[in-house]
């Protein structure tokens, strides 16, 4: 069995007053686990989900409408992965992105964000570990 862990972060922490902070920054699990990684908000019109592999740029996963929570854009990752989902809890304080049958390639830094952020030009908060056994 293969144990790893996830990293959440948020970006862009301070918008226009509004704060998204990540529920819990570390994540463990083990493969074939359904991992749940959640932010909470002030508020927003849209929230964003991101994945950062070491040594890369963001990449683009979910964009979010606060108004109604449908999934306004995803991208090709989600596509063609279709593991991996996002949501807004019902009283619209919570931003999830689940996923289904996690990988150990999945370990690695997933974050939040109120703006659209993938410019590759921000503070990682925290490093990306993984932890396997």
């Amino acid at each position: 069995m293969l144990c790893f862990l996830l990293l959440l972060s948020s970006l862009a922490c301070v918008s226009f007053g509004n704060v998204i902070t990540p529920v819990e920054t570390d994540m463990f699990g083990t493969e074939g686990d359904i991992i749940s990684l959640s932010c909470s908000y002030s508020s927003a019109n849209s929230l964003f989900w991101y994945r950062q592999y070491p040594g890369s740029a963001p990449e683009f996963l979910f964009s979010i409408l606060h108004a109604t929570g449908a999934v306004l854009q995803k991208s090709n990752i989600v596509d063609q992965d279709p593991r991996f989902s996002a949501k807004l809890n019902a009283e619209k304080t919570h931003v999830y992105l689940e996923i289904s049958s996690a990988e150990v390639t999945d370990s690695v830094m997933f974050y939040c964000a109120l703006e659209p952020t993938v410019t590759g030009k921000h503070t990682t908060l925290y490093k990306n570990t993984l932890s396997c056994v």
